[in-house]
């Protein structure tokens, strides 16, 4: 690891301000960055820890949603009553992550910040444009089981590693954001995350200087919330393939849909023509199947992660079918 300058931030605009310096990064629970300071992946010369900031409250906002700050550990914000009773799927997604200890450690900002666990990423030998911009993707033609089917380029196929975000596409989340002028911007989750395309190495939209205050989720949707992950272990490991699913039926028929893949692509992966594919529809296996379809109809393997296609379909067909019993 190489040496770097510390301090702890006596608040956020001082935060702000601190890692507008060149080479200054944020540090939280550091369970993502100090492992990449350690392979010196991430350089930072300077070190601004956020991680006694009080932006650790889950509260009640006025239309029924809740804020969630940004330095709440993992394991509150899953354990917390009104995240278990109305976002289930955001629970579930937690719980599914990493380990007891992490959890108690990750904070909800650092979850969402988290970067790749490509092994090319990590190997420094390798050529990773996301690592290294120009030195090329050496997960195309080599070892890409883990890696993305729907919305990758010639420049990078890895995957976005977080359970959580895509907990949080589902139910439509904003990411409230703070800039060194100390304003605040609002950011739907969907539109925070950049695809690779020829720039892999930008995975958000954040600016220089901007830091992660909040997330604020919307009113409950209705329906049924459930997340399912599939994966090679059943503890401590990321994602094949997951899914959040939200679903409402009334007599029979999908009244209303929400459907987001993880482990599939760049970023947490909304499916509109899974939505449209399903809504109006009967809750039936058919219609399950349509929707997958029309999820992965884009798709594209690598060779080595080409099962992945057949096993998002398999897993939406699922998680529908569960979440309708019981909606």
């Amino acid at each position: 690891m190489r040496s770097f300058t510390y301090e702890r931030a006596a608040d956020a605009g001082a935060a702000v301000a601190a890692v507008s310096r060149s080479g200054a990064k944020f540090i939280s629970g550091g369970t993502n960055l100090l492992d990449l300071m350690k392979l010196d992946i991430e350089k930072p010369s300077h070190l601004v820890d956020i991680s006694r900031l009080p932006l650790r409250e889950i509260e009640e906002l006025p239309d029924g949603g809740l804020r969630i700050g940004a330095q709440a550990a993992n394991s509150d914000v899953a354990a917390d009553a009104r995240v278990r009773t109305r976002y289930p799927v955001l629970s579930q997604a937690l719980v599914s992550g990493a380990s007891g200890q992490l959890r108690n450690k990750a904070s909800t900002g650092g979850n969402l910040l988290q970067r790749t666990r490509c092994p090319y990423f990590y190997d420094t030998a390798a050529g990773c444009n996301k690592r290294d911009p120009g030195s090329g993707c050496s997960a195309i033609g080599g070892f890409n089981r883990i890696h993305a089917v729907l919305g990758a380029s010639s420049s990078c196929i890895a995957t976005h590693p977080s359970d959580m975000a895509v907990a949080l596409t589902a139910l439509e989340a904003e990411i409230e954001l703070l800039d060194v002028d100390e304003s605040v911007r609002r950011v739907v989750i969907t539109d925070f995350y950049r695809l690779p395309g020829d720039t892999p190495h930008l995975e958000t939209v954040l600016r220089p200087g901007e830091m992660i205050t909040a997330v604020l989720l919307p009113p409950p949707p209705p329906g049924r919330q459930l997340y399912r992950k599939v994966r090679d272990r059943a503890s401590y490991e990321f994602a094949l393939v997951s899914v959040a699913a939200v679903v409402s039926v009334g007599q029979g028929t999908i009244d209303a849909a929400r459907v987001a893949f993880g482990g599939v692509a760049h970023k947490p992966w909304r499916s509109p023509e899974a939505e449209a594919a399903l809504t109006g529809r009967p809750a039936t296996m058919a219609t399950y199947r349509d929707a997958a379809e029309a999820a992965l109809r884009d798709a594209v393997g690598q060779g080595g992660n080409d099962f992945k296609i057949e096993l998002a379909k398999r897993t939406l067909c699922r998680t529908l079918a569960q979440a309708a019993r019981s909606s």
